[in-house]
């Protein structure tokens, strides 16, 4: 079988592989599509955290059950993969956050991934499709990034919600603390990108930080108070940072984007406030099940946000050409 290789950064190959033997617990997936996210363009520009060469990206995943002993699939069922193998021992999965395991593996990060015509994994983490198409199922993974970020906001009805960048785990974002009920304000410095916030998301108010002044403009569309939820979904060490300003008074900030480098905070004004700061990382299986849910539920449409699609063969030559397109915000690959 084919897989395609992240040989270092900036360089993409071909590998002709064995097609993997099924083994107790585990379960063998033919992948169907791919998608590329932000950890993927990092790990291929060599910015990503926690990443080592040569790796075989790619763990946005949907595909076809072949066989394996995942509780009641069948083989030819759709399903999706939650990425993140926990030990379920340490602190963190013996509370039930297995997203934050101490010795997590994440698919195409510290182990191989996706890109591959077929991929044995630990049969727990297969979640059956539930009936939703390829499409849809390869892109529950990275809602349930913004699902997760959200709830650990506590969103509630009415407050005014800062998602920063607009990209694909940002509108993931939006669309959720909007189904919270949250007044969300989507601010970029990309004006394709908050068009389609406007146009495709209906995010009722959008900031360009490039041409806008940010705090006059928080200040005014929250009447006085600014935003008393402030989420980040850049991993930009400068938009981190600036956004402490945004926060209200009693504010909760989560960081949802990572950055490798040390954030910087004066502690009088956060103080003052007596804000909250939160990482969020990863999802878990109950918010995976929340995005299907909202899925089949018509509450989001996950397929609006795919805009380019490339086949298999195609992502080594087009990779950098289409994931920096102004306008891409999700990218697609069909693999079969």
């Amino acid at each position: 079988m084919q897989q395609l290789v992240c040989l270092e950064p900036g360089t993409f190959a071909w590998k002709e592989a064995e097609k993997p033997v099924v083994t107790p617990g585990h379960s063998l997936i033919r992948i169907r599509k791919i998608g590329i996210c932000g950890t993927d363009i990092h790990a291929f520009d060599g910015t990503q955290p926690y990443f080592t060469y040569p790796r075989v990206l790619g763990h946005e995943l949907a595909g076809e059950f072949v066989e394996g002993d995942a509780p009641g699939i069948q083989p030819g069922e759709l399903v999706t993969l939650i990425p993140y193998i926990s030990c379920g021992r340490c602190i963190a999965c013996r509370k039930g956050k297995t997203n934050c395991c101490r010795s997590i593996q994440v698919l195409g990060v510290h182990t191989d991934g996706g890109m591959t015509e077929y991929l044995l994994v630990p049969s727990s983490i297969v979640i059956p499709g539930e009936g939703l198409s390829a499409d849809a199922l390869a892109l529950v993974e990275p809602l349930a990034i913004g699902a997760h970020g959200v709830r650990r906001a506590a969103v509630e009805p009415g407050e005014y919600v800062l998602v920063i960048g607009a990209g694909p785990i940002g509108v993931g974002t939006m669309a959720f603390a909007k189904i919270a009920g949250g007044h969300v304000i989507a601010l970029d410095i990309n004006e394709d990108r908050l068009r389609f916030c406007r146009e495709e998301l209906h995010i009722p108010y959008t900031i360009n930080g490039k041409q806008e002044d940010v705090m006059e403009k928080l200040s005014v569309l929250t009447n006085g108070d600014m935003p008393t939820v402030v989420i980040d979904c850049t991993g930009n060490l400068h938009a981190i940072n600036q956004a402490f300003a945004y926060m209200a008074h009693t504010a909760r900030y989560v960081l949802v984007g990572l950055q490798k480098n040390e954030i910087s905070v004066s502690h009088p004004e956060f103080h003052k406030r007596e804000a909250t700061l939160m990482s969020s990382r990863n999802a878990t299986k109950e918010d995976f099940r929340f995005v299907m849910q909202c899925i089949k539920e018509g509450r989001i449409d996950p397929e609006s946000f795919i805009t380019s699609r490339l086949s298999f063969t195609e992502v080594a030559e087009r990779f950098t050409q289409t994931v920096s397109e102004p306008t891409n915000i999700k990218t697609l690959i069909e693999v079969q």
